[in-house]
């Protein structure tokens, strides 16, 4: 963590000269919320006002900073951050609500992807990610999307373009968000592979784009390749991890071949967990998880992403 420095500059609020300050940047790299979202937030619904030096910088103190954690703790909990404001000056503590806002926004892209409305998803998920970290939107919005369009698939004629269409919307956006944060993380990678034979596995770019925004760069195999190939390449780019992610029974002997292939700690995501749920136990070098969000916790407790 970078040490805080002391404006020197006469700030626009009264304050002590001597109080310790960080400037936006690393106020988001240590909070996770991007300057985008932390100037939204401000501009928009007043929350978290930081001071400002002579030259109009925003800096941030400690206070600031633990402000910015309560808001998080609602949104974590489905509060639109539009309500978060009142909650916290009525000292309300943090509850899961019953009546979530999320719903409201799940159906509105669901008729914007039977409209297969692609530039109203565009602008939609622009707002979304200026104003909610990208756990928030995964957990309250993305992966509730997903869930409802297998389940209208298999109740509608016809849903089965809607599927296709979203599905395609949200690898090409996520790929061209995990390409940006790339280029500005020059440490070893995390090397994502799918051991599925389907195309467009939406969850393993879930899990590559929530592990982007981690100061953590991600390379990711989209088709599976063989065994003997997947190792070359984990040796050639020596990666701080190998996520698998698979949707569909796996070849557990193939999986053992290509664990001992891999020098480096290595993950099992997807629906194939819960498949293989006994048979796994037998890789003990092996850490599993269902969904992104698990897989994404799962990183963060073996220290491969760095916490917020």
């Amino acid at each position: 963590m970078s040490n805080p420095t002391t404006v020197s500059s006469k700030p626009s609020a009264s304050v002590d000269t001597n109080t310790p300050l960080f400037p936006i940047r690393e106020v988001a790299r240590q909070t996770g919320i991007n300057p985008v979202t932390l100037r939204a937030w401000e501009r928009r619904y007043g929350l978290i006002k930081p001071l400002r030096t002579a030259k109009g910088h925003r800096m941030y103190s400690l206070e600031h900073l633990e402000q910015i954690r309560k808001v998080l703790d609602w949104l974590e909990r489905g509060v639109a951050v539009s309500q978060v404001k009142r909650l916290i000056e009525d000292h309300t503590q943090p509850q899961n609500p019953s009546d979530s806002p999320w719903q409201a926004q799940q159906n509105q892209w669901l008729d914007w992807i039977e409209l297969l409305a692609e530039r109203k998803l565009d602008e939609g998920f622009k707002q979304a990610m200026a104003l909610y970290p990208p756990e928030t939107l995964c957990q309250h919005l993305l992966l509730p999307l997903l869930a409802k369009l297998q389940q209208h698939g298999t109740l509608t004629d016809g849903a089965r373009v809607e599927q296709v269409f979203f599905l395609t919307w949200l690898r090409t956006q996520l790929a061209s968000r995990i390409a940006q944060n790339n280029r500005l993380h020059s440490s070893s990678p995390l090397l994502i592979a799918s051991l599925s034979e389907q195309a467009m596995e939406p969850e393993l770019w879930l899990c590559a784009w929530l592990a982007s925004y981690s100061e953590c760069a991600v390379q990711v195999f989209e088709w599976p390749i063989p065994a003997p190939d997947l190792s070359r390449a984990a040796k050639r780019l020596k990666p701080r991890a190998v996520l698998l992610h698979s949707s569909q029974r796996l070849q557990l002997e193939q999986l053992r071949k290509l664990l001992l292939g891999i020098d480096c700690p290595v993950l099992l995501s997807g629906p194939a967990v819960s498949i293989h749920q006994e048979a796994l136990t037998q890789f003990s070098q092996l850490t599993c998880s269902i969904d992104p969000l698990q897989t994404y916790q799962n990183l963060l407790r073996l220290n491969l992403l760095q916490k917020h």
